[in-house]
């Protein structure tokens, strides 16, 4: 776990970047080895599932940056948020972005032991965490758990068999970096996970990315 906090910490000045394609560099990084993908489109379709009149109790985990989620939250005015994050860091620069935003309390936790009761939430945000948490057989059945019956997982997140050139890079250099840690579902065992405990209402790849929504049974 200290490998992941140190790869963040590491990282930070650059994670907004690669994920926003902020600069010729990350541009080029991504059309290399992650086939082009557009996370900014991603996010914008994971995002439209959470309607702005929400009124719910809402967990994001990881929160990150909030590079995606900082304009969303400001719509959001009658919900009540959580943002919960591994990293200081991550959560340092996520606090500067939702700073004056009362309805948010930022969290340093871990998925695998959420600090939170049974039925919970009425939703679960979880933008590209599942492929860096370590303990997928934790956080998976914590998410599950903290989630109301009728609740929804929303989510975006690396699979691998997609992309030859995207799985030798994590696997070569993201996953012993610390920044992803397997194993890594691939669709059709995430869709199977899914199916046991969900009914997926929507699901959809892009390249190595899978976003999907999923109602909790």
């Amino acid at each position: 776990m200290d490998k992941i906090k140190k790869s963040y910490k590491n990282s930070k000045n650059i994670y907004d970047r690669v994920l926003t394609q902020g600069s010729f560099w990350s541009r080029l990084y991504i059309r290399l080895f992650w086939g082009g993908v557009d996370d900014n489109k991603i996010a914008g379709d994971v995002l439209s599932r959470i309607p702005d009149d929400f009124s719910g109790r809402l967990l994001d985990v990881p929160v990150g940056t909030a590079v995606f989620t900082q304009d969303k939250y400001k719509k959001l005015k009658n919900a009540d948020i959580v943002c919960l994050d591994y990293s200081e860091d991550m959560l340092e620069l996520a606090a500067q972005r939702l700073s004056g935003l009362d309805n948010i309390s930022l969290v340093q936790g871990d998925v695998g032991s959420l600090p939170y009761q049974n039925e919970s939430f009425d939703i679960v945000l979880s933008m590209n965490g599942f492929h860096a948490f370590p303990d997928k057989e934790r956080a998976f059945p914590e998410v599950y758990r903290v989630l109301k019956v009728g609740g929804r997982l929303i989510a975006c997140f690396y699979i691998k068999g997609r992309s030859h050139m995207t799985d030798s890079l994590v696997k070569h250099i993201l996953a012993p970096k610390g920044w992803f840690t397997p194993p890594f579902e691939t669709e059709e065992s995430l869709k199977a996970r899914l199916s046991a405990d969900y009914n997926i209402t929507a699901f959809d790849t892009d390249g190595p990315m899978v976003w999907f929504c999923a109602e909790k049974r």
